[in-house]
Parts: structure tokens; sequence; C-alpha cells
């Protein structure tokens, strides 16, 4: 304490007054070049930010049809062959090899490298058509296909990463590399939340997934500052830890503590300039707050049974991927910008048919009931529901075919995913992939076309989102990305 004292001390000297002066006219400089209202040129001006409670756009760039996203990632690449893009044609194909002009040039991973053959498989699962669209549904989701007229169904994405971790990153942040900010840091950084309460930026992981691990850089704020990463809420009594006060602490001794260690702070930010002292103080700001909001938020004990009975009987027992379905339906309520569930084991080299059977009965019902428990209460107006993994699975069987067991290698060429809720045409299925879906033949939409999508929706141009970092402005689609207009509605 003493040498900070001499420090503030030193700077008030006509040295230190000077040395500032010298520093503050070359900012203004800068700052009158980049424009009086840019962010940049606020920061040069040594101004403090602005509360990190408000985001860095002031505002969004265009109505947006959406104002929260509940984004259900499911990790490990779900099959698009098993859930949603029906082939019958593969009937005709089952165990012969896959032709050389489909296979082309799409890679394959390490794991088939040693095998000799690659044999077509038809899916072990029937399909129907349901609702007046028309979509085809596996049998393994009975209650997604209840609601089918509330989905756009994407049968065309495409990836250009072939292992996990590359992959969710990639969808995730933009980037197959880690470092860089996820998406809902990016939206926490560009519009904030209009619960100042909650987080802008929620994660729910389900528990008892499968063995594929899952990096937290999915969800971290890479470059852009701490506040704006996503804060994941665990299952069980304490959420958040270290939220409660100690014992023999009361509200008011902490309210007096923050306050003096903020003002401390306030002085290092004045000295130093940086921009983590900000979100530190911010950090405690929302830490005290989330004392009296969030066990509010995921006390579910006052849901009513009718409730349960729509999620399913799993949403009463914490951190399943029901219980957090159920969850992410409560915060929406509380108008938390960014929800992101995942739930793992959908990585189905060999065993597939059991294994993805086993993941739709611990899913399909709960997610059903979202997208029902939304749409009863008004939020799927201005909610945007995503479901999807991070790529695809291969036609040809990973491992030895038998009558009833095969395995689906990684494929990124193309996969499934839907979308529902505000913006979004309901009851359509878009793009189209050839009759082994390998390679898509119509409409093709890659990630970062989908991530500006969802950008728009929520009423930001992607190619205006951005943060400096190392000399170069960056942004969540990076150097591409095309809005996918003809699903919005």
């Amino acid at each position: 304490m003493e040498d900070f004292k001499k420090h503030m001390e030193f700077m008030e000297t006509r040295r230190g007054f000077l040395k500032k002066s010298a520093l503050g006219f070359g900012s203004v400089a800068l700052a009158s070049l980049l424009g009086p209202s840019s962010l940049y040129g606020n920061d040069l001006l040594g101004s403090r930010p602005q509360n990190i409670l408000g985001g860095s756009l002031g505002g969004t760039h265009f109505p947006a049809k959406a104002k929260r996203v509940i984004y259900l990632f499911q990790s490990g690449g779900p099959s698009q062959l098993e859930t949603f893009d029906y082939k019958p044609e593969l009937a005709k194909w089952h165990g012969k090899e896959i032709p050389p002009s489909v296979q082309g040039t799409q890679r394959n991973s390490g794991m088939v490298s040693s095998q000799s053959t690659f044999p077509l498989v038809k899916s072990i699962y029937d399909f129907k058509q349901y609702g007046q669209s028309g979509a085809w549904v596996s049998e393994i989701f009975p209650y997604t296909a209840q609601v089918v007229d509330d989905l756009c169904i994407i049968n065309s994405m495409r990836t250009d990463a072939i292992n996990h971790e590359p992959a969710v990153m990639f969808l995730q942040t933009g980037s197959q590399q880690s470092g860089r900010p996820s998406i809902g840091s990016w939206l926490s950084y560009g519009l904030a939340s209009d619960n100042k309460n909650l987080p802008n930026f929620v994660v729910l992981l389900s528990k008892g997934g499968g063995a594929q691990p899952l990096s937290s850089a999915a969800w971290g704020n890479g470059f852009l500052p701490s506040h704006h990463q996503g804060v994941q809420f665990r299952s069980g009594k304490d959420p958040v830890l270290y939220l409660n006060n100690p014992h023999g602490v009361h509200d008011e001794d902490r309210r007096r503590a923050l306050d003096y260690v903020s003002q401390l702070n306030n002085h290092q930010f004045d000295v130093w300039k940086d921009p983590e002292i900000q979100s530190k103080i911010n950090q405690y700001e929302m830490a005290y707050k989330m004392q009296n909001s969030v066990p509010d938020a995921v006390d579910t004990k006052e849901e009513p049974d009718y409730i349960y009975k729509l999620y399913g009987e799993d949403a009463k027992i914490p951190g399943t991927y029901a219980a957090n379905c159920l969850q992410a339906r409560r915060l929406a309520e509380r108008d938390v910008k960014f929800i992101q569930l995942y739930h793992m084991g959908w990585d189905q080299h060999g065993g597939l048919p059991g294994g993805i059977k086993k993941q739709a009965l611990g899913t399909d019902q709960a997610t059903a009931g979202l997208i029902k428990d939304l749409k009863q209460r008004g939020l799927l107006e201005d909610t945007l529901v995503v479901w999807g993994g991070e790529f695809g699975r291969t036609s040809f069987s990973q491992g030895r075919l038998t009558a009833d067991n095969y395995g689906r290698d990684h494929h990124p060429g193309c996969f499934t995913m839907w979308m529902a809720g505000a913006g979004v045409k309901a009851g359509m299925v878009y793009g189209k992939t050839d009759e082994f879906s390998y390679n898509v033949v119509q409409d093709e939409v890659h990630v970062h076309d989908f991530q500006a999508t969802l950008l728009h929706l929520l009423g930001i141009d992607h190619e205006k989102l951005t943060f400096k970092h190392q000399g170069r402005r960056y942004r969540l689609t990076d150097v591409h990305g095309h809005v996918v207009k003809d699903i919005l509605s």
C-alpha cells in the first residue's frame, strides 16, 4: 500500500504530469483518426471502459428477431443417417464398397487408416414423415417428431475439421485452434444481457456423458476481457462455487469490503489502464449479485408436475440433460443472453445402433419438452434454439459390418443441425446431400455461414462485431461467412 501511495505522489509531480500529458496528446491524435465515437478511440483516450453490463456495440445493428439463444450442443458428432437425413437408396448399396466417385477427395480420420474395405451401410432404424412439413425423422426421436413443424432442419452443414476438439472449437469459436472467443463470449462482449444480476453467458454440462473429452476453451473468452467467458453452473447444492458468504459474514459486511476493494482497483486502473482490472471489479460485482439471483434461477422445486412430465422424469435429477434443459428455460425466462448446454456421448465408432439409441433416450423427450415449454410461454418467439454436434458420420461402416451392428467414422463433409424459434422458418428442411449422405449437393451451409446467421438473428452484422488483438481486428466468422437468408422468416 505504501508503494502505491508513493507512485500516486510521483504521478502528481511535474515530471509525472508531463509524462502523462505526452502520452495523452498522442492518444488524442490517434483517437481522432479512428473517429470520436470509436470504441478503440475511447480506450486510447484513457477513459474507463464502459460498464461491462452494457455491450460494446451499444445496441444492435438492426432490429433483432432473437433476444437470447439456447444452444443444445450434442458433443461427439451425431450420425445424420440415424437422425434426420433419410437415405433409402443406401438399402440397395448395403454392404457394397463406396464408389470412388462418391468418396472423392474427402478425408477420413486416422482411425480407419488400416481399413482395407469401406462397405456402405444403411441405417438400422426406420424413418417416417411427420407434420405438415413432411420432414423425415428417425424412430429414435419420437418426441422430436412431435415438434418437427417448429424446426428448421439443415441437412447440408459442412465443417473443415475432422477430429473432435478442433471441430468443437471451430463451431464454437470460428477457429480450429484454442484461444479464440466462443459465440457466447462474443455476444456478451457485443450485447451483454438484459438481466444485470445473472451472467451474460451460462454453461451447463450433462453428467454421465461419454468418454469423449470436452475442453473448457469451447466456452472461453479467448482474447476478450475475462468477464466475457462462460460461467459454468454445476449440478447439486452449489451451482457456483464460493458464492455463499462464509459463516459469520453478513451481506452488508461483504458490500462494504467490496466497495473498498473496488476503490483500490479503480486507483490501480487509473495508473495502469489495464482492462483486466475492470474485469475483476465487474466479476466481483456480478458474484455479489449472483448470491441472490442464482439460487432462485436454479431452484426447480416449485415447478408443477406437468412440467416434469413434459421434460421427463430425469428432469428431477440435477445434472442430467433433462434437468439442464429445464434450467435453460428458467434462465431464458430471466433474459440470460446465451445458454450453452453440452451433452457428450454421440461418438459411435462401433456399436452405433445401441449407442445412438441410448443417447436418443436420454435427450429426445427433454429437447422436445423445451421447445413445447418455450412455445406455451411465448418465449419461442424471441428465443433461438439450436441443436447439433461438431460434424457428421460416414456412410460406410467403420470396423466390421454385421446384420445388427456397425460403426461410423467422423465425417466433416455433411451433417445435420436444426434451429427453432425467433426469426427462423418453422417446418422447413433446408439443403440436400447425395443419395449416400456423403456430399452436399444443394444449399451448402458452412460453419461460418451458420455463425453469421446466428448473429444476424440477434441483430448483429457479423462483419462489424470485431475486437482488435495483436494488431488485427478479429471476428467470430474470421474472414468468411454469409447469412443464410433462405431460412429466415
